[in-house]
Order: C-alpha cells, then sequence, then structure tokens
C-alpha cells in the first residue's frame, strides 16, 4: 500500500511520523473521511472545504491549496489502484516540543491513506442496528466545537467501549443539557409523523457530508426536515430511525434502550433514503 506523507507517496512500512508531532503528543490536528465508489470519489469538494473551515477554526495552516489536497487525494487513490473503499485525509500541526504552545511547529503535516473499509457486518444494514444510550456526554460545543473534525476522539471512544462492553456497536451521545446530540460516529435521523427530525448542530452534533446529502434527499422524497432538541424518548417513540456518516453510508435502527423502533424491522422510509443515496453516489462525484 502506498501512503501520500508531505508530497510523496510512500510504502506503508515507510510512512512514519515524528514522536514529537502535536498531532501524536495532543491530537492537535484535523481529518476528513471520504468515500470512493467506482473510482469517483464522493462529495471531495465538500470534504476539502470542511477540512479548509476547521483549519481556520483552530488555526492550523494547510501546506497545500485545495487544488493540490484534490490531485493528492486523487494521486493516492491511482497508486493503491482503488476504486471502491475510503479515504482519510490528516493535517497535522506537525512537529514541536514537549509543550502546548504551537509556536514551534513550524510545518503541517499532510498524510493520506486510501483503503478498504466496511464499517458495519451488511446484516445490520438488511436487519438492523440495535443501540443503546451511555452515560458519556458529548463535549460541549462551547468547549470542543464539534464543528471542528479533530483528531481527538477520546470522548467518542470511552462511549464506543461502554456500548461495546454491553453488546452494542453503537450508542447514542446526549449533551450536557440531556438532549441527543449524535452516536459515537455518525448523526442521527428520526421519522416521527411524517417529518425527518435530527439534532440540531448546536446540540454538539458534527455538520456530516453524509448528513448534509440526506437532508437534500428528504426534499425530494417530500419529508419536512426538522433540526431540533431531541430528547431519550423522541427516539424511543419514532415511527423509523438511522444513522448517517461517510463510512456508515445510511443504517436502519431497529431498537434503542431495548425500545422496539416501529415494528423491529428496518422502515421503508428508510429503504427510499437509502436507495436516492446510492443513486446519488453514481450520479455525483470526483472521478479519478
Amino acid at each position: 500500500m502506498k501512503i501520500y506523507l508531505n508530497n510523496q507517496l510512500v510504502d506503508s512500512e515507510d510512512a512514519k511520523i515524528s514522536v514529537f508531532d502535536h498531532g501524536l503528543l495532543y491530537g492537535d490536528g484535523i481529518f476528513e473521511g471520504i468515500r470512493i465508489y467506482g473510482g469517483c470519489i464522493f462529495k471531495l469538494e465538500e470534504h476539502l472545504e470542511r477540512l479548509e473551515q476547521s483549519a481556520k477554526a483552530m488555526m492550523l495552516e494547510i501546506p497545500m491549496d485545495r487544488g493540490a489536497l484534490l490531485s493528492a487525494v486523487s494521486d493516492t487513490c491511482r497508486a493503491n489502484n482503488l476504486k471502491d473503499g475510503y479515504i482519510r485525509l490528516i493535517v497535522t500541526r506537525g512537529v514541536g516540543n514537549l509543550g502546548l504552545s504551537i509556536r514551534n511547529c513550524e510545518q503541517p503535516q499532510v498524510i493520506i491513506i486510501a483503503d478498504k473499509i466496511q464499517l458495519y457486518p451488511q446484516e445490520y444494514y438488511e436487519k438492523g442496528l440495535k443501540i443503546i444510550t451511555v452515560p458519556t456526554r458529548r463535549n460541549n460545543p462551547a468547549a470542543l466545537p464539534p464543528t471542528i473534525k479533530s483528531l481527538n476522539y477520546l470522548n467518542n471512544i470511552l462511549a464506543k467501549i461502554e456500548a461495546q462492553n454491553l453488546g452494542y456497536e453503537e450508542a447514542i451521545m446526549l449533551n450536557d443539557q440531556g438532549f441527543v446530540s449524535e452516536c459515537t460516529g455518525d448523526n442521527i435521523f428520526l421519522i416521527k409523523g411524517g417529518i425527518l427530525y435530527t439534532p440540531k448542530i448546536a446540540s454538539g452534533s458534527l455538520k456530516g457530508i453524509t448528513r448534509e446529502v440526506v437532508m437534500g434527499i428528504a426534499e425530494g422524497l417530500d419529508f419536512k426536515v426538522v433540526e431540533a432538541d431531541l430528547t431519550r424518548y423522541d427516539t424511543w417513540i419514532a415511527d423509523e430511525m438511522f444513522l448517517t456518516g461517510t463510512a456508515a453510508e445510511i443504517i436502519p435502527i431497529v431498537e434503542v434502550d431495548g425500545r422496539t423502533i416501529g415494528d423491529g424491522l428496518p422502515g421503508k422510509n428508510t429503504a427510499s433514503f437509502l436507495k436516492a443515496f446510492k443513486q446519488k453516489v453514481t450520479e455525483e462525484g470526483f472521478h479519478l
């Protein structure tokens, strides 16, 4: 496998960074997870725009412009003969000293990994996923804005550990006010009374690329979209529920906290959203 590392493609065993990189020492960096379908990189421009916005928010200067990043992502996919899979684009603060100050970090590093991925087994897409609400709360947006897609995922990892220790693959995280925020790696949608609901960004949710795609699909399916403060009760009484994410795509939820969602099977509306999403990935994107 070839890894893009600071303007060159290197073998994976040679893709090494310094132990003094602040991305490693402090989680000081950003990333994007991007999908490629049939040689077409889905929503690449949108991912690069979000990367740039994350960088600006944390005062991190990406050492490449968007055109160069686009070419680097494409070159990495070609070098690995990747037509279908997952791309991880990372920018770290770079090498510094053993302190929090960024003043000694002179050169940010760009890393691109392109490989195969399957986040969930196929049976979960066919039969649905059971999830649980965990005690670990989502970071307060005033402390660490979720709109910055940073390398610091400890908050999500702790919630994931709690879920898996209880036998679940995914978990709902609440914010410090007790409202539904998101899952450990995915955005949340629920359908109730013919309306599509999703937590507000202010609730601590990531402004997901797939989330935005689904909200656009909703218009074509004649669904009103409402971004709201949602409670656990709202999830328990939903007619249908699904999660969205770049890696997960759209995955149906059939149980929350032991409560059956709908009839306990993936809903027909969820299937319509998934069908429309699959259509988009074949029509839209950046061709290699």
